[in-house]
């Protein structure tokens, strides 16, 4: 998720610094707006949406793991389901309350593969081929943050980042990462793409611009 509207509707978005310096710093390639759909607004960071069926997709956790492993789409939905009704918050300014996620808790994936004492932290990574974003561990463990491959009760569309992405409950909505294909346990944070352009690491709701309270334990 991201950085600036561009079209009809969009002009209301009000722009923090952080996000007129990036948009200086890159070409408008750098960023396309799909502007569909009543509440979101759907983003990506390359020329194009990307698009995979769920029977080609594949999920990898690997890294300082002692099992590491690969899901497919069936595998990861016949995990325990987490089921979260949570705002989805952009960092642009854009809110959809309420909305409902299911899919798997990131702890039951790290659980499963085992994780080695030096890991501190996550990288993920989108089969985009370019987005990537990062969470401390203590983040990741988190129990509203997850793998999520429904919502509002049916699959998660492309648009929205299928057919599984990571949501992260607490934290703007860029940090959730889109089109997920990778987790990777590592033994210090890896800023992520935004991060890369000036964003926040932790980027909690309410750290950037004031308008909510810091998110407290789940």
């Amino acid at each position: 998720m991201f950085l600036g509207l561009v079209g009809a509707g969009a002009l209301g978005v009000l722009f923090g610094s952080k996000v007129e310096d990036y948009l200086a710093k890159h070409s408008p390639k750098s960023l396309s707006l799909l502007p569909i759909g009543e509440h979101f607004r759907f983003y990506t960071v390359t020329d194009k949406f990307p698009n995979r069926a769920p029977q080609d997709y594949r999920l990898t956790v690997e890294g300082l793991v002692q099992r590491p492993f690969t899901l497919t789409y069936d595998e990861l939905r016949a995990m325990p389901p987490t089921m979260l009704t949570k705002d989805f918050q952009c960092v642009t300014g854009w809110r959809v309350r309420n909305t409902h996620w299911t899919g798997v808790r990131l702890a039951d994936l790290l659980d499963k593969a085992g994780v080695h004492p030096a890991a501190t932290a996550l990288r993920f990574t989108s089969f985009d081929g370019v987005y990537t974003e990062s969470l401390t561990l203590e983040q990741a463990r988190r129990p509203d943050v997850i793998v999520a491959y429904d919502l509002e009760g049916k699959p998660l569309s492309s648009d929205h980042g299928g057919p599984a992405r990571l949501y992260v409950a607490p934290m703007y909505g860029y940090k959730s990462c889109k089109w997920l294909d990778g987790i990777e346990v590592v033994d210090r944070v890896i800023p992520g793409y935004w991060e890369d352009g000036g964003y926040d690491v932790d980027g909690w709701v309410g750290q950037s611009n004031g308008r909510d309270d810091q998110p407290t334990s789940a």
